[in-house]
């Protein structure tokens, strides 16, 4: 019955007709329901609570459902025991019961600005703030179930919590019990911090310190917890067992003490130790005061506060105070630096004061900075250390004691240095603060001076420059550029400057340019680097991206990475340099540098020219400001501002640009009105031009200097016209201004330079204006250059007031005070005259019997008197001293470049010798050299008056080290070298004119000929026609191979004969044909020369280009700009050009098929004149040719047999290349001869040694001159590739490999010695002997060798692994058990190789006791195993 009062629950089935009715029946029945409805009340509108129901019936309309749960508290728990809040607002608010919400939401919302403006910080001063604890692990310690068990009990915890909200209690539990200065107890927080302190502290325990340390109340033990005692007395019976141990530590003496610490740890477990020692590290109990420590305790157990424990990490607290002892010594002793006292608050300048917030612990790491400097360094170390550099630059030694008020101490690493490391500098030059960037930045500027000029090369490792590029120097100042504030610009301007700009580099081409062809320069491109894209491989060439596209794909820093100067130009630095200059207005210094910065980049190609060129604004600002056409004197020496006045770097600039092409110079004379300037500048002596005297001398010359390019273009020519008279008056003023008293002296001595520069260009201009006169009548239309407006009438009058100056400065060599000044000008003269004479004889009022005796006066009182003079002797003696060429290894160590950033290496070139220093011979001689060989070819019988010369000793021994000297090629030679190149060609050209008629300098024929063989490949750009001229004259000249016509085929063949009596045997018979094959190749000389010409002209327009520049047909000249330096010339294995030139034509696109009659016309003639060449170089001038590797003469040799199926096989080539084949394996040349290294053009010798394999078994027929050639790479020093690729893929060549010994002419001791390792290698040996494929009377040399590495293998009693000597006892025994008797015998009974004997080696006449020995126990290891199996 009781349950009939039940309601019953819903089922799914019900529909809404039962739930209803049941709801009826529960309202009815009056029942408690299971949850109550309530309204809960607002406290912050001051309304009554209560509990339950207490307001069901009131206020119906305002009820809110409220489901109530029990146990659940009505508010959630505040996390801060903060007030709770109460809205004003909102009491304040009347609302009505039928108002609708939307309505009443829209008329009190406002903008959002509103809102905003009246939000209010609420006060938080009142809370507490909690700081996460420092500790020595890189991340949070990760918590466990295990640890938060023991840091707060459940009973404390308030019920059931989360871990999270465990730890939170335990850290409130913490602060508020932990005094300020006092460790808390292990217990309450083992897992919160773990301290990680070295074994000698963490080791000890509590009880070891109860001399010193009295426990207190709240101390206890850290190891024991008392976890596993049950019931409400476990606490207290933790501490009876803690102060049971106290007392009986405290009876025993310190020595006890240790010795029971030592027998306990003899006997426990490491681990257990080790989690003591965790235990222990995890709450250092600290002492209340440092003084009550004895003084022999570790700092580590000194700190005062509790922080220095918390917060120090593995290596202790006091590593804090070790940074000096960071970089040992190594081999030597330094004394131990005692650690520093620990900073306490009686040490702090200001103490602390109760009302500063968060200063009531202190944090001693914190004030490490206030600390006096540790000592630096007494001793050196051998470790390397980071380099550290004051504000100049100078680099700081690690022991060197600077005082602090200089400025280079910081709180960075290494405090107790000075100075600032390139990281640091890096880091300020990003600095917020304006003076930090600044000096970073001039810093910087300094270290790269610095860095260009060599100074670190000694001392530090690695470059300088390529490290900081490296590190992103050239966006760091790209970025700096564009600082709004002007000092951090212009630092950034003057960085920028010194990484770009040597002014070392400037200064030697400037010294340069009044030389012979010292106008033109190389463009300072870096070397050019192959990139592969993988991208291309593939697509037809109409698909493939150009390089023009390929470089815009480039990003900034790949393009920076590999060319400085392009990236910056694709950074856009040229417009914000013009910004700079033409907005910012900076200071002399900076427009300076911005100016020589644009030079700079003028100098890297002539594309960076036309970009500067093209740069909206820029070069017109640069005009309109710095070269203006008129301005008022300055009032200071040193102006406070330069816009407005004319600067030198801004002509220079000028005339750098026009360097870079006829096109670029026309547009600054016309476009741009250079051509005002020049005539403006120029017409006034320097005095009056209202600068100051240094500034008016520096721009003059500039000026002179870019007129003097332009009229190398055929250019600003009626210029000269119109400043005739100024140019006369300041020739006749050379004299006075070159007075030695005048303090401008070398200023004075440029601008004379200069203007002699100009006076020979305008000669070589007006020498053309009657070839182009005709030349524009005999066109009929055709596009020919323009005459100039100068002609020949308006030059010829210089020529005697220069050569009355030439001989006033001969006389002034005797005068010692002027000697220095003479020296200088008289090349310019000596190039002047040459430029006068060469042109004089092409005009048509040449008059040859006047010019003749004029010459001849010109060599009587002039020319001979110079060059016996004894300055000029002297002189000549440092020819050797100062050469680039002889002194390749010599040399000083290169100044600091970087590929990206190529230079010059001009830094401290007046402090050593060369070329461009006034001790100097080269110019002088440059210029001798080039007067003699135009007057000698207008007067031949001159030539014999300079026999001298050729003869005399410096020249002779300076021609002998050049003729065995290797120079090297890069940016930092090549500008120099050329001007040497031009010295030698000329002593060549007047050799070439003296050895047909002077019996003496024939003489010397030989060593002339092998100074051109070895100056040919050395030629750079620009030079072709200088190549030409010695191919067509001094190369293939009978005169100058004396060996030809005074017996040197018969003393060859007189060689050959008495080798043959040496030997004792029979050779090859084409070894006696090197004699006669000379023979033939003296008479074929000239067909020989027509023949390399042939293949040279496709080298024709570059010499013609370069024909134009040497001779000064100025007109035709497009840029004074040289040509790339990609690489010399020509090739260095230039002799074999005529043989590879046919491979690449016949032999690679046709395999090598092609029989001699379908080879291109003359092939045959051209492959037969190469090979002639060859054999006389090697017989006759091998020194010459030793710049070709022998593997490198080995790979060019075999187009021989790759270019055609039969021309080895024709008789001529066949004599020919037998005789270099004989020549390449002299006893003197196989060790020399390394086919390990890869030959030039090559990936590796092995594939062209398989390519030789695959013609050998399609074309050779058993040639043995072609086996020989097969045979050579076969020698046991080289890979064993190569004779896998023959016993393996190629073993049906041995059917036809007929070489003997006798032809081969190589030791067969080569390939047998030492014996074969290579087990593949021993396995085809073997089984091309067993199986017949190798037989004596097929393969002789090959035969032996198998023979000789088989025996050897299989009777060895070396030592080896398994699977070999296995395979010695297989062979063996296969060996023991073959049919064929001959072959066993040989393979048993082999002894040595022997040339002479039947098959080419000895046998025994038995098998020798240890071959019997060994034999006998492999058979009877092979019967054993066979019993076994049985």
């Amino acid at each position: 019955m009781s349950f009939r009062g039940m309601l019953r629950r819903p089922k799914p089935t019900d529909s809404e007709a039962d739930l209803l009715r049941e709801q009826e029946q529960f309202l009815t029945s009056g029942a408690p329901s299971a949850a109550n409805v309530v309204r809960r009340p607002d406290k912050r509108r001051g309304e009554g609570g209560g509990e339950g129901g207490e307001h069901n019936g009131e206020d119906e309309g305002r009820r809110r459902d409220v489901v109530t749960i029990e146990d659940l508290p009505d508010q959630l728990p505040s996390l801060t025991p903060a007030p709770p809040k109460k809205s004003r607002f909102k009491a304040s608010r009347v609302t009505f019961e039928d108002e609708d919400a939307e309505e009443r939401l829209d008329r009190h919302d406002t903008h959002i600005s509103a809102v905003l403006s009246r939000i209010v910080e609420r006060d938080t001063s009142s809370a507490p703030v909690s700081l996460p604890a420092f500790t020595g692990m890189a991340f949070p310690k990760v918590l466990h179930r295990s640890e938060t068990s023991s840091q707060v009990p459940l009973s404390s915890a308030g019920g059931k919590k989360s871990i999270f909200a465990r730890q939170i209690a335990a850290q409130r539990l913490k602060e508020g019990k932990a005094p300020l200065h006092c460790a808390p107890e292990a217990a309450q927080t083992p897992g919160l911090r773990e301290q990680n302190l070295s074994p000698e502290t963490s080791m000890d325990t509590d009880q070891c310190d109860a001399a010193d340390f009295q426990p207190t109340a709240a101390s206890g033990p850290t190891l024991v917890s008392g976890q596993g005692l049950e019931g409400p007395d476990g606490s207290g019976e933790i501490m009876r067992i803690h102060r049971e141990n106290q007392a009986k530590l405290q009876g025993m003496s310190q020595s006890e003490i240790l010795e029971e610490q030592k027998k306990l740890l003899s006997q426990l477990d490491p681990r257990l130790v080790e989690f003591v020692r965790s235990r222990k590290a995890q709450s250092v109990p600290s002492s209340a005061s440092p003084s009550k420590h004895p003084e022999g305790k570790s700092s580590k157990e000194n700190f005062p506060f509790e922080n220095v424990s918390r917060e120090s990490d593995s290596s202790g607290a006091a590593v804090l105070f070790e940074s000096p002892q960071e970089v040992e010594m190594e081999g030597e002793h330094e004394e131990e630096v005692p650690p520093p006292p620990v900073v306490t608050e009686e040490d702090l300048p200001v103490k602390p004061q109760k009302e500063w917030v968060n200063m009531n612990k202190l944090e001693p790491e914190k004030l490490e900075w206030m600390r006096d400097l540790p000592a630096p360094r007494k001793k050196g170390t051998k470790k390397a250390m980071q380099a550290r550099f004051d504000f100049a630059g100078t680099l700081i030694p690690p022991t060197e004691d600077l005082p602090t008020h200089l400025g280079l101490h910081h709180h960075g690493e290494e405090p107790e240095r000075a100075g600032y490391s390139l990281q640091e500098l890096f880091l300020l030059s990003r600095s917020q603060v304006i003076q930090q960037r600044s000096l970073a930045l001039s810093t910087l500027a300094n270290i790269l001076s610095k860095a260009r000029a060599g100074e670190y090369i000694s001392v530090l490792k690695g470059s300088v420059m390529s490290t900081l590029l490296d590190a992103g120097l050239l966006f760091l100042l790209r970025f700096a550029l564009d600082d709004s504030v002007e000092g951090a610009m212009s630092a950034a301007v003057h960085a920028l400057k010194a990484l770009l700009v040597c002014a070392e580099d400037e200064e030697c081409l400037d010294c340069t340019f009044s030389w012979f062809c010292g106008l033109a320069s190389f463009p300072l491109l870096p070397s050019a680097q192959e990139e592969e894209d993988e991208e291309d491989e593939g697509l037809p060439e109409n698909m493939r991206e150009t390089p023009k596209e390929k470089e815009e794909r480039k990003s900034d820093h790949d393009v920076a990475r590999q060319d400085v100067v392009k990236g910056l130009l694709k950074m856009k630095l040229l417009p914000r340099l013009r910004y700079i200059l033409e907005v910012v207005r900076p200071s002399p210094r900076v427009v300076r540098d911005i100016l020589e910065i644009l030079t700079r980049i003028a100098r890297h190609s002539s594309s960076s020219a036309t970009q500067v060129l093209d740069c909206p604004r820029l070069m017109e600002m640069v005009l309109s400001e710095f070269l203006p056409t008129s301005w008022t004197a300055p009032t200071l020496p040193l102006p406070q501002s330069v816009y407005g006045l004319p600067l030198a770097s801004a002509m220079k600039l000028l005339r750098v640009l026009a360097t870079s092409g006829r096109h670029a110079c026309a547009r600054l004379l016309n476009s741009l009105g250079v051509r005002e300037r020049l005539s403006r500048l120029l017409s006034a002596e320097p005095s009056e031009l209202l600068l100051e005297p240094t500034e008016a001398l520096r721009i003059t010359t500039e000026a002179y200097r870019l007129w003097a390019v332009a009229a190398a273009y055929g250019q600003a020519c009626q210029l000269y016209i119109d400043l005739y008279q100024s140019l006369a008056k300041a020739l006749q003023s050379v004299h006075r201004v070159l007075a030695p008293s005048d303090t401008l002296l070398p200023l004075q001595l440029q601008r004379v330079l200069a203007l002699l520069s100009l006076l020979t260009q305008v000669t070589h201009t007006a020498g053309c204006h009657q070839e182009l006169q005709a030349g524009m009548v005999s066109s009929q239309g055709e596009e020919c250059p323009p005459p100039p407006p100068v002609s020949w009438g308006h030059v010829i009058g210089l020529q005697a007031s220069l050569l009355g100056h030439l001989k006033g400065f001969v006389k002034s060599l005797d005068n010692p005070v002027q000697k220095e000044s003479s020296l200088a000008v008289i090349p310019a003269y000596l190039v002047y005259l040459e430029a006068y004479y060469h042109q004089l004889s092409r005009q048509n009022c040449f008059k040859p019997v006047e010019t003749l005796q004029e010459l001849e006066l010109l060599t009587s009182e002039v020319l001979l008197p110079l060059l016996s003079h004894h300055v000029v002797q002297g002189l000549i003696k440092n020819l050797k001293s100062s050469s680039v060429v002889c002194n390749v290894q010599c040399s000083p160590l290169v100044p600091d470049t970087t590929p990206s950033l190529p230079g010059l290496a001009c830094p401290g070139w007046r402090d050593r010798q060369g070329l461009v220093v006034p001790s100097s011979p080269f110019p002088l001689l440059t210029g001798l050299g080039l007067l003699l060989e135009t007057i000698t070819g207008i007067h031949k019988g001159l030539s014999c008056k300079f026999t001298g010369l050729l003869l005399s000793e410096p020249v002779i021994g300076y021609l002998r080290s050049c003729s065995q000297a290797t120079p090297t090629l890069s940016h930092t030679r090549a500008w120099l070298l050329r001007h040497e190149h031009h010295l030698l060609y000329l002593l060549l050209r007047l050799a070439h004119r003296l050895v047909p008629v002077e019996p003496q300098v024939a003489k010397h024929a030989s060593l002339y000929h092998q100074v051109a063989l070895v100056l040919l490949p050395w030629l750079l750009p620009g030079s072709e026609y200088l190549a030409h001229e010695l191919l067509s004259t001094i190369i293939f000249s009978k005169d100058f191979i004396s060996e030809g016509h005074s017996g040197g085929p018969e003393a060859v063949e007189l060689g050959e004969l008495k080798l043959q009596e040496e030997t004792q045997h029979h050779t090859s018979p084409s070894l006696q044909t090197v004699g006669s094959l000379l023979r033939e190749a003296c008479v074929q000389l000239p067909s020989i020369r027509g023949c390399f010409l042939t293949h040279l002209a496709h080298l024709e327009p570059s010499v013609l280009t370069s024909r134009d520049a040497l001779l000064g047909r100025n007109p035709w000249i497009s840029s004074q700009l040289l040509p790339e330096l990609t690489g010399p010339t020509l090739p260095s294995d230039w002799p074999f050009l005529p043989l590879v030139s046919l491979y690449e034509r016949a032999g690679v696109s046709d395999g090598g098929g092609l029989a001699v009659e379908e080879l291109p016309q003359g092939a045959l003639q051209a492959v037969t004149h190469c090979l002639q060449w060859l054999l006389l170089l090697e017989v006759w001038r091998e020194e010459a040719l030793k710049v070709i590797l022998p593997v490198a003469k080995l790979a060019r040799l075999s187009c021989v047999f790759l270019c055609s199926s039969d021309l080895f096989l024709e008789r001529p080539v066949q004599k020919l290349t037998w005789g270099l084949f004989r020549l390449l394996t002299r006893r003197s040349r196989l060790d020399s001869l390394d086919l390990n290294v890869p030959p030039p053009g090559l990936a590796s010798f092995q594939d062209l040694y398989s390519a030789l394999l695959t013609q050998y078994e399609a074309v050779s027929f058993g040639d043995r001159l072609f086996g020989c050639w097969v045979l050579l790479p076969l020698q046991r020093r080289y890979s064993a590739t190569m004779r896998l690729a023959v016993f393996g893929e190629h073993v049906g060549m041995l059917r036809s490999l007929g070489v003997t010994q006798e032809q081969l002419s190589v030791p067969i001791e080569r390939f047998t010695s030492p014996p074969e390792d290579s087990l593949p290698l021993l396995r085809l040996y073997f089984r091309s002997l067993v199986t017949g494929t190798l037989k004596p009377r097929w393969c002789p040399v090959l035969y032996v060798v198998a023979l000789s590495h088989v025996n050897s293998f299989i009777f060895s009693q070396d030592a080896a692994a398994q699977e070999v000597e296995a395979a010695r006892h297989s062979m063996l025994r296969k060996i023991y058990y073959l049919t064929d008797e001959v072959l066993r015998s040989h393979l048993l009974l082999f002894r040595l190789p022997q040339q002479h004997s039947e098959f080419g080696f000895d046998v025994y006449d038995q098998l020798p006791p240890i071959r019997v020995k060994r034999l006998e126990n492999v058979l009877r290891l092979q019967d054993s195993s066979s019993d076994k199996g049985d």
